[in-house]
Parts: structure tokens; C-alpha cells; sequence
């Protein structure tokens, strides 16, 4: 087998070990076989000969790259997640003694645009929606639908942490979430409320019993589709942009718009910083601090 089959394989082991969501550690191991990739057309060298010249002259081929699909340059949004690829690469080579990636380029700067935040009266209204979305399974779906709102607008989850929950980490009794696979591989637990709770209670009672992936798999997922396993995150995206619609909400609504609304309407509410970071999983108040401005601003 190749070394550098080997070294990839090893690579992916090391990431799930660590923690990282499959949505992440999947993408790394593509970058980082992109990067070989490249690397055996342009210059065959091996592990211990890449230094800081190659990985220079790999960050201008990015940048000079067209897209796959479509037309124009790579995002710099891609260019940096190869970019921390590699340094999780790097990372790795140096743990597993393999050796060492000097990576010494600097990411892209991101000009950030507003965020969208939806009001509360928006979000009641994709409430009011659920079961009038679809016309096949709508009860069923809608009771689904409820659940998705309310682990990504009622307990602000990331997409990946929604995505990589199991039926065991909704601690119903508790009135806790177990995210077991947050950001930078830290676990937490989130606190929902009461309604929360009872609508994740009859989603895993009722509706998710129904579906045929759990009727011929027992799928350990909490949010799973209607035949094929685990709801991926274009599909969650897909039901929360098509309640939107249907609640008559012209703004572009995804899972993350929800988890910027939720942390917006807790520091309106009277919520500390420290608290709302605390509930986000954000690893400084500098994260958080963007949506005090955000808070003031929809209340003036």
C-alpha cells in the first residue's frame, strides 16, 4: 500500500480520536489528500522533504485555482480550511512522530458581512408552521420539524453539533443536551427549556419511531430521515429554509441564523455575556461580544 495511504488513514483515525465532527475531520482528510495530490504532480517529494517552500508554492496554486464547478477563483473560505487542515496534518506528524509541516502562511482575511438575525416573533412563526409544510407525513414531519427548531434555535447548537447528536445524549429528565462532539473537540452540556423538552420527548416517543431508518436499523441518530439514516446537514438546512418560507420570512435562514438569534434574544432578555458564552460553547467572550452590539441595535 502507498505511505501516503497509510499516513491519510492514520491522519482520519487521529481526528476522530480527538474528537472532531465527522463533517470536519471528513473534510481535513479531502484537503489533505488534495494536497498529496498535488504534491506528486508538482515535485514528488517525501514527508520529511516538505518544508515551508512547498507549502508556499502549494498556497499560491489555491490561489490561482479555478473552481470545479462554476466559474471564478477559490473562496477564501476555502483556501483557508486548507489551510487548517494542514496545520491539523502538521499537528498530527509531529504526535504520531512522523515528522513536522512548516506551515508559515497566513490565512485570508474574511470581510464579514452583517449578520441575519431573525426576530422572535419570525421564530414563533416557523413555530406556527410546523405540519404545514409538507402534504406526505406533514403530522410526523411536523413534530421533526419542531425538534430541529429547537435544538438549533432553542438550545443554539452548531449545524455539526445537531448533525453529530445521538437519541442517548437528549437527557430529557435532566433537561440537558450532551454535545459530545463541540468545536475544537470540547464537550459541553446545554440547557433547554421545559417546551423544548417536551417537543424533543414526543419527536424520539412518536414521530421518530416511524420512520423506516429506525424501523430497519435502530440508527442511533437523533435526527434521521424519513428512510436512509441520519439527516445531514443540507437536509436540516432544507426544512428550516422551507418553514421560513412558508411562515413568510423573506431572510436567508439557515441552522446558524437560528443559533445567532437565540444568542441575541438572551442578552435582550437580561442574560450575562458570560453566561450566553457559556451556553454557546464559545472558548472567549471576544466570540460572543458580536452579538452585544447586535442585541442593542434590534432593540433601538
Amino acid at each position: 500500500m502507498d505511505i501516503t495511504i497509510i499516513v491519510i488513514e492514520g491522519f482520519e483515525r487521529w481526528l476522530v480520536a480527538m474528537g472532531y465532527a465527522e463533517s470536519t475531520a471528513q473534510g481535513s482528510v479531502n484537503y489533505v489528500r488534495d494536497f498529496y495530490l498535488w504534491l506528486k504532480v508538482s515535485s514528488d517529494v517525501e514527508i520529511s522533504q516538505i518544508d515551508g517552500k512547498v507549502i508556499r508554492a502549494y498556497y499560491g496554486h489555491l490561489q490561482k485555482r479555478k473552481r470545479k464547478r462554476g466559474s471564478g477563483s477559490l473562496s477564501d473560505n476555502y483556501i483557508n480550511s486548507n489551510i487548517n487542515a494542514l496545520k491539523r496534518f502538521s499537528r498530527y506528524l509531529q504526535e504520531s512522530g512522523k515528522g513536522n509541516l512548516e506551515i508559515d502562511v497566513q490565512r485570508r482575511s474574511i470581510t464579514t458581512k452583517p449578520r441575519i438575525i431573525l426576530s422572535q416573533e419570525e421564530i414563533h412563526a416557523m413555530y406556527r408552521v410546523c405540519g404545514k409544510v409538507s402534504e406526505v407525513h406533514s403530522k410526523l414531519l411536523g413534530i421533526r420539524d419542531r425538534a430541529i427548531l429547537g435544538v438549533y434555535y432553542g438550545c443554539g447548537l452548531r449545524r455539526s453539533e445537531g448533525i453529530e447528536l445521538n437519541v442517548t445524549d437528549v437527557q430529557l429528565k435532566e433537561k440537558m443536551i450532551h454535545v459530545r462532539k463541540g468545536k475544537n473537540y470540547r464537550e459541553r452540556y446545554v440547557p433547554m427549556t421545559g417546551q423544548v423538552a417536551d417537543d424533543l420527548m414526543e419527536y424520539i416517543l412518536v414521530a421518530r419511531e416511524h420512520t423506516l431508518s429506525f424501523k430497519h436499523t435502530r440508527h442511533e441518530a437523533l435526527f434521521l430521515s424519513m428512510r436512509v439514516g441520519r439527516l445531514c446537514g443540507n437536509q436540516l438546512i432544507g426544512r428550516v429554509k422551507m418553514l421560513a418560507k412558508v411562515a413568510g420570512i423573506e431572510k436567508e435562514v439557515g441552522l446558524h441564523i437560528l443559533r445567532h438569534s437565540i444568542a441575541t434574544h438572551l442578552l435582550q432578555s437580561g442574560l450575562s455575556l458570560e453566561e450566553v458564552s457559556q451556553f454557546l460553547g464559545h472558548s472567549s467572550l471576544e466570540s460572543t461580544q458580536i452579538y452585544t452590539h447586535i442585541a442593542h441595535e434590534s432593540q433601538s
